[in-house]
C-alpha cells in the first residue's frame, strides 16, 4: 500500500526541478519499464499491479486505484517505476550526429530519440532551450529507446563552432535532399517546431537542405519536426 508520503514524492518528481533536486525520473508501461530494466540505468524503485520477482527488494505491489494516484497517464499500464538520472557522458565526434535547436515538444523529442536509435544515430545534442529528456512525456514517446541514445545538452552554438564536420541545417528552401551528395558523417540540426533554425544557429551551418514538396497545391507550411527528422535520416542512411 502507498503512503502519502510515497505519493507526494512520486508525484513531485512530474516537475523538472524535483528530478534535478532527487537525480530520479518515471518511466510507465510494461513495454517501457522493462526496456530500461534490462539496460545499464538503476533502478530507484517500481510499483506495479503485478509483481516483478527479480526486483523483489525495490518493488511495492499496489492496486489499480493506487497506480491512477501516482501515473502520467489517461489509462495506467501496470507499472510505474522510478530509475536514477544517469550522469552524463561525453560527446563522442564519430558517425552522423543529430542536433536539436530549442525542439520544445516532449513528444517531438521523445520521437526523434527512437528515430535516432532506429538509424543508428548514437549521439543527440540538444540547445539548452529544448525540452528535458526526463520528462516523463518524452520518456514514454521513446518506447526505452532513451538507454540507446546518448542525449547531452549544451551550448549548441559554441558545440557546432568547435566542430570539424559537416554542419547541415534543415530549411524550406534548402537544396533537395534527394538530389544532395550526404556524407557518412557530420551533424544535422533541426530547428524549433515555430521558428525554425534561430540566427545564431543559422550561422553555422554549412549545408541548407530540405524535403521538397510533391503536392499539386502548396499549400502546406511545413512538416512536423519529427517526421521532417524521419525522411532526412533516411536519406543519410541511403546515401
Amino acid at each position: 500500500m502507498l503512503s502519502k508520503s510515497q505519493i507526494k514524492f512520486i508525484t513531485r518528481l512530474k516537475q523538472k526541478k524535483y528530478r534535478v533536486q532527487e537525480g530520479l525520473f518515471i518511466a510507465e508501461g510494461l513495454k517501457t519499464v522493462n526496456e530500461l530494466l534490462e539496460s545499464s540505468l538503476e533502478l530507484h524503485h517500481v510499483f506495479s499491479t503485478n509483481s516483478f520477482n527479480s526486483y523483489a527488494e525495490k518493488q511495492t505491489i499496489i492496486s489499480e486505484a493506487e497506480l491512477k494516484k501516482i501515473s502520467s497517464l489517461k489509462a495506467p499500464n501496470t507499472v510505474l517505476a522510478v530509475f536514477k538520472i544517469p550522469e552524463p557522458k561525453p560527446i563522442l565526434n564519430t558517425g552522423l550526429i543529430v542536433a536539436l535547436d530549442a525542439v520544445r515538444d516532449p513528444g517531438n523529442l521523445g520521437t526523434i530519440i527512437r528515430l535516432c536509435d532506429w538509424f543508428g544515430v548514437k549521439e543527440l545534442v540538444c540547445s539548452e532551450a529544448t525540452v528535458e529528456c526526463y520528462n516523463s512525456k518524452v520518456i514514454q514517446a521513446t518506447m526505452g529507446s532513451i538507454t540507446r541514445v546518448n542525449v547531452t545538452y549544451t551550448d549548441l552554438e559554441t558545440f557546432l563552432k568547435e566542430t570539424n564536420v559537416p554542419v547541415f541545417g534543415a530549411y524550406m528552401d534548402g537544396e533537395n535532399v534527394y538530389t544532395s551528395v550526404l556524407p557518412k558523417k557530420g551533424i544535422l540540426v533541426m530547428g524549433n517546431e515555430a521558428n525554425g533554425i534561430s540566427e545564431a544557429i543559422e550561422k553555422r551551418i554549412t549545408q541548407r537542405i530540405a524535403i521538397p514538396r510533391f503536392g499539386d497545391v502548396q499549400a502546406t507550411e511545413s512538416l512536423n519536426v519529427a517526421t521532417a527528422t524521419a525522411i532526412l535520416l533516411s536519406e543519410f542512411k541511403r546515401g
